[in-house]
């Protein structure tokens, strides 16, 4: 890791919310911590600043001969598997003689699942109530998307954790797109009997879902006193995260890594989702690029009435760059 040629590049979603993209620059910091012989740099999909593009651009500018290009995100869905790629590709495209590749997500690993673990963990510690884990009903809460793979990995981390942990019963919900949402999951999971029910948003940043799950829980505590609902703290910059993102670099340094495509909608023909097989990769996040958080100091456009793009786009696709010649 020496090379003062190669340059990283973090590729985040982008919220309007300005605390999610606080957070996402403090992971930037940790990064820059532990990788001082690279030249760093990070931007977004879509309405925080720098946009992708620019933040490439000035990896050039400052001389980058090779740029590694990390998703920072935890699941491969249509960002990772479609925007990410176009945005990357394009700048590729145009510069023939910087060589550029494109990482893996974070996706399931054993440090995301400890650091998701000492999360859950946490919450149980602000209970001043004797309830054991036996007792006790584990929610795990993910975005929700359109890709019924990513989905799928909601109910592995949820099992993963049950098992691991010892929860009397576990289950999980979506702050959007997919179901069951949260509330509704919520005010299913109460009538099982549980004593504490523990929400544990399997998110990397705050955000305007990640403060509506919070919401939803409270909303739920309101109507069901009797129960005890703990909200435990998203992953956030917990030091196995930065230690994940790391490993990602060093998977693109050793040799490029392939997607897990097996699942995949746009490769083989998922159950409902026939039609997405060989969608051609297109960027759409033209209209939200860029155009700020609200209240943040790069806001540099209007306001958009999509709350963190609750649809999930999933319009367009074509694989991972040198990971589906197989």
């Amino acid at each position: 890791m020496t090379n003062s040629k190669t340059a990283v590049m973090i590729c985040g979603h982008g919220s309007r919310d300005r605390q999610a993209i606080e957070e996402f620059d403090l992971l930037s910091q940790h990064l820059r911590r532990r990788l001082p012989a690279f030249d760093l740099e990070s931007g977004f999909l879509e309405f925080a600043r720098p946009v992708i593009r620019d933040g490439l651009d000035a990896l050039k500018a400052r001389g980058a001969d090779r740029i590694l290009a990390l998703p920072g995100m935890l699941f491969a869905a249509g960002h990772v598997k479609n925007d990410l790629p176009w945005e990357i590709n394009s700048f590729s495209a145009d510069n023939p003689q910087i060589e550029v590749k494109y990482g893996r997500e974070l996706a399931i690993e054993l440090k995301l699942l400890k650091a998701a673990a000492e999360r859950i963990e946490q919450a149980e510690r602000t209970s001043s109530r004797a309830i054991g884990r036996a007792d006790s009903l584990l929610l795990v809460v993910g975005r929700g998307t359109n890709d019924p793979d990513a989905n799928s990995n909601i109910a592995k981390v949820t099992r993963m954790l049950w098992e691991g942990m010892g929860f009397g019963w576990a289950e999980y919900a979506f702050s959007g797109v997919a179901t069951p949402l949260v509330d509704a999951a919520l005010e299913r999971v109460q009538k099982l009997g549980f004593a504490r029910i523990v929400v544990f948003p399997y998110f990397l940043f705050t955000g305007i879902l990640v403060k509506r799950i919070y919401q939803w829980t409270d909303e739920a505590a309101g109507r069901h006193p009797s129960v005890e609902f703990l909200k435990a703290p998203y992953l956030r910059d917990h030091p196995l995260v930065i230690d994940s993102f790391v490993e990602r670099l060093e998977e693109l340094l050793e040799g490029q890594p392939a997607m897990n495509c097996q699942l995949c909608k746009y490769r083989e023909q998922a159950l409902g989702y026939e039609e997405a097989v060989g969608a051609v990769q297109t960027g759409h996040h033209h209209h939200v690029r860029g155009i700020g958080t609200d209240g943040h100091p790069h806001d540099h456009g209007p306001g958009h009435d999509h709350p963190e793009h609750q649809h999930e786009h999933d319009h367009g696709h074509a694989h991972h760059p040198h990971s589906h010649d197989h």
